[in-house]
C-alpha cells in the first residue's frame, strides 16, 4: 500500500502533473507566474484548496450523497464546497496579505472554477473511488505539482525577460514554449514508478 501510494503521489507531482500531463488549471499558471513570489503564494492556495477541499468533498460525497442516492450531483456539490473554500481564502489573504491578494487578482477567484482543483476532486473520490487517505495525499500531491510547476516558470520567465530574444517571441509566445518544453521534459518521467 505505501509502495502504491508513493508511485501514485509521484506521478501526480511529476510524470502525471495537472498543468503540464493533463493541461488542466492552465489560466492561472501561466498568468500569475510573471513572478516568483506570486507564482508560489498561487501555489500554495492551490495546494490549501485542494487538501481541505478533498477532505470536504471526500466525506460529503461518501456520507451523504451516496447513502441518499444523490451521488449524480457531485460535481455541483463539489463546486459549492470549492468556491466556499476559496471565499474564505480569499478573505484571509485579503486580511492577512494584502499585497499578495491584490498580485494574485482575478486568479484566486478563479481557483474556484478550476478544472485542475474540480478534476482532481472527481478523479481521486468519484472515478477512481480512493479510500480517505488515498485522496487526500493525491491531491496534496496534485498541489504540489502545481506549485513546482508553476515557480518553475516564474523562474525561468525571470530569465527569458532579461534574455536576448527575437522580438516575435518576446512575452506571451517564449512563454508557451517554454511551457510545451517543460511539459516535454515532465513527460520523461512516465514509467519510472510502476
Amino acid at each position: 500500500m505505501t509502495v502504491s501510494l508513493i508511485s501514485v503521489m509521484f506521478a501526480a507531482v511529476i510524470s502525471q502533473n495537472i498543468v503540464l500531463s493533463q493541461y488542466q488549471g492552465i489560466c492561472p499558471f501561466l498568468g500569475v507566474s510573471k513572478k516568483l513570489s506570486n507564482a508560489a503564494g498561487m501555489g500554495f492556495a492551490v495546494i490549501f484548496v485542494m487538501a481541505i477541499s478533498s477532505v470536504f468533498c471526500w466525506l460529503l460525497y461518501n456520507y451523504v450523497l451516496l447513502p441518499l442516492g444523490l451521488d449524480y450531483l457531485y460535481t455541483m456539490a463539489f463546486i459549492l464546497v470549492i468556491a466556499s473554500l476559496v471565499q474564505m481564502l480569499e478573505m484571509i489573504l485579503k486580511r492577512f496579505s494584502p499585497t499578495l491578494y491584490s498580485a494574485l487578482g482575478v486568479y484566486l477567484p478563479l481557483i474556484t472554477t478550476n478544472c485542475a482543483i474540480l478534476g482532481t476532486a472527481n478523479s481521486a473520490i468519484v472515478f477512481n473511488s480512493y479510500n480517505f487517505v488515498y485522496s487526500f495525499c493525491v491531491s496534496v500531491a496534485t498541489g504540489v505539482g502545481f506549485l513546482l510547476a508553476i515557480c518553475l516558470l516564474a523562474g525561468v520567465r525571470l530569465k527569458t525577460d532579461k534574455a536576448d530574444i527575437p522580438a516575435c517571441f518576446k512575452g506571451f509566445p517564449i512563454t508557451l514554449v517554454t511551457a510545451a518544453l517543460m511539459a516535454m521534459a515532465f513527460a520523461g518521467f512516465s514509467g519510472i514508478l510502476a
